[in-house]
């Protein structure tokens, strides 16, 4: 069974970071794609970056460049998100989600993956 774990999430002031994890298991990353979204109260969920399979071309939403980085360890079937001055808006909760993909590229959009973790919360606030 294939399974997405993240961690990492809590509380923490504006400008400060964070990294968050997705452990897989149940199969290796190698050939997947990897992408993390957020979704904040009320709002629909946000495709902020993602990670492809073999070559790791990583691409971000204008909301977090320069800001978050991805990268992946396969050798621990475990994908980053560092997340660096954080604002209040960044609130949300974090999933991350893999897709099958072989070929180069990854999708920023929900709809391009199969496979979902939990999600773990982030929140940013004085």
């Amino acid at each position: 069974q294939l399974q997405l774990v993240e961690s990492g999430g809590g509380l923490v002031q504006p400008g400060g970071s964070l990294r968050l994890s997705c452990v897989a298991s149940g199969f290796p990353l190698d050939y997947y794609a990897i992408g993390w979204f957020r979704q904040a109260p009320g709002k629909g969920r946000e495709g902020i970056s993602c990670i492809s399979s073999r070559a790791g071309s990583t691409y971000y939403s204008d909301s977090v460049k320069g800001r978050f980085a991805i990268f992946r360890d396969n050798a621990k079937t475990t994908v980053y998100l560092q997340m660096n001055s954080l604002h209040p808006e960044d609130t949300a909760v974090y999933y991350c989600a893999a897709d099958f993909r072989p070929a180069a590229g990854c999708a920023m959009e929900s709809r391009g993956y199969r496979y979902w973790g939990q999600g773990t919360q982030v929140t940013v606030s004085s």
